[in-house]
C-alpha cells in the first residue's frame, strides 16, 4: 500500500510532522539518507526557548510548542531548568530590559532580577553582571532522543530523494507514490523549491563539572545574533550544563555554505565569551567541539504550509536554530493544515509564497 504522506527528513521537524500526521490517522513513511537525527538535530543543544524571541508569530509558535513538549518528550531528558539572560556591560542593560518588557506585554514570564539575585541563581556567574532576566519557561532536552521518541511506531527508510512532484518521491531505490509529501530537509530544503540556506554553528563541550551551572545562561547579545542576517561570523555567550555534567558552550553563526571546517577563530571566540560570563570556566578543559548547519530563512520565520506551485508538496523548514523548540507546534500546524483542522496559530506568517522564501 502507498503511504498517505511521505516525510522527507528524519530530523526533529520531520519527526514532529510525522508524529502529528500519524496521530490524526494518516499512514506515514519517513525517508532520510542517513536515518533519524543524523543531521542538524544531532548538532544542537536541545533548547526549548521563549527567551530569545521578539513578540510575533515565531514567539506564538514557540509558546504553543512549550505547552506541547512535556507530554511528547518521553525519555528525552526533559529539563525545565529555566533561562537566565544577563548583561555584562552598562550599554547592554537598557536593551535587555526593554526586550523583556516587550515579552512580558506578550504574556511571557520574563522576570527582571537584580545582579545579586542573578548571582544567587548562578553563584559562579561573573559578579560584573549589570542586569538579568529570569525566564522560568525555558527548558532543554536531548534532541536525538526526542527525535527518536517522536518517530516511535513510524517507518523510517534510509534512502536519498532526488525529486518530488507532490504525489510521489523519486529515491535511490525507486519511486514511492503517496497522497502528499512534506519537505522537512532542514538546510537542504532549497533542493525542493524554498529559499533556505545553511547557517553554520559550533558548540564546545567541556569535561563534566556537575552542579556548577544550573540554568541556560546567555548574554544579551544572543538575541541580536539570532535576528541578524549577516553572513560573517557572529558569536554570543551561551552556557548550559547537560544531565551528564558536561557544559555546552555556544553560540556561533556563520553563512559559508556547507563548509564544515571547525576554525580556531570560532573556538577562541566562543571560549572568551563563555569565560566572560563564568570566569571559572577558564580552568575547565574542553573535550571536543562539534558543528552543524541551521536552516536559515532570510526573513527569520519558519516555512510551514503547502507549496502553491506544486499541489501536494508541503514544507516544514527554515527554523534556523530554533527547530527543537518549535518542532511540536510546527508538526501539529502542518498536520492541521493538511487535513483541514482549525490551526493552533495563525498560519499566514509562515506561508510558502512569501517573496523572501520563494525560489
Amino acid at each position: 500500500m502507498h503511504p498517505d504522506v511521505v516525510v522527507m527528513g528524519a530530523g526533529i521537524i520531520g519527526a514532529a510532522c510525522a508524529q502529528a500526521l500519524k496521530a490524526r490517522g494518516l499512514g506515514v513513511l519517513v525517508v532520510d539518507r542517513h536515518g533519524p537525527a543524523s543531521g542538524t538535530s544531532s548538532a544542537g543543544e536541545g533548547n526549548v526557548l521563549v527567551s530569545d524571541k521578539e513578540p510575533g508569530p515565531e514567539l506564538d509558535l514557540a509558546r504553543r510548542s512549550r505547552e506541547l513538549w512535556p507530554e511528547l518528550a518521553g525519555d528525552a531528558e526533559w529539563e525545565e531548568k529555566g533561562g537566565l539572560v544577563v548583561a555584562t556591560t552598562p550599554e547592554a542593560t537598557g536593551p535587555l530590559r526593554a526586550f523583556a518588557a516587550r515579552q512580558r506585554a506578550a504574556g511571557v514570564d520574563a522576570c527582571e532580577i537584580t545582579p545579586e539575585e542573578a548571582l544567587a541563581h548562578e553563584p559562579h556567574l561573573n559578579p560584573a553582571v549589570t542586569a538579568a532576566v529570569h525566564y522560568l519557561e525555558d527548558a532543554q532536552l536531548n534532541p536525538v532522543k526526542a527525535t527518536r521518541t517522536l518517530l516511535r511506531g513510524i517507518e523510517v527508510r534510509r534512502t536519498e530523494v532526488s525529486t518530488t512532484d507532490g504525489r510521489s518521491v523519486t529515491t535511490a531505490d525507486g519511486v514511492i507514490s503517496c497522497g502528499a509529501v512534506v519537505n522537512a530537509t532542514g538546510p537542504w530544503a532549497r533542493n525542493f523549491g524554498v529559499n533556505v540556506l545553511p547557517r553554520r554553528g559550533v558548540v564546545l563541550v567541556t569535561t563534566p563539572i556537575p552542579g556548577r551551572i544550573r540554568h541556560k545562561v546567555y548574554d544579551a547579545d544572543y538575541v541580536g545574533a539570532v535576528a541578524s542576517g549577516d553572513a560573517d561570523l557572529q558569536t554570543s555567550g551561551v552556557v548550559e550544563s547537560t544531565p551528564a555534567g558536561t557544559v555546552l558552550i555556544g553560540s556561533s553563526r556563520q553563512r559559508k555554505g556547507f563548509d564544515d571546517t571547525i576554525e580556531t577563530e570560532v573556538l577562541t571566540a566562543l571560549a572568551r565569551r563563555a569565560i566572560a560570563m563564568f570566569p571559572m570556566l577558564a580552568e575547565v578543559p574542553v573535550m571536543r567541539a562539534y558543528g552543524g548547519f541551521r536552516p536559515y530563512a532570510p526573513d527569520h520565520l519558519p516555512i510551514i504550509g503547502e507549496d502553491p506551485r506544486t499541489p501536494g508538496l508541503w514544507h516544514a523548514t527554515g527554523h534556523e536554530g530554533a527547530g527543537v523548540g518549535l518542532a511540536p507546534a510546527t508538526g501539529r500546524l502542518l498536520a492541521q493544515l493538511l487535513i483541514g483542522e482549525e490551526p493552533l496559530v495563525d498560519p499566514r506568517p509562515f506561508r510558502v509564497d512569501r517573496p523572501e522564501v520563494m525560489v
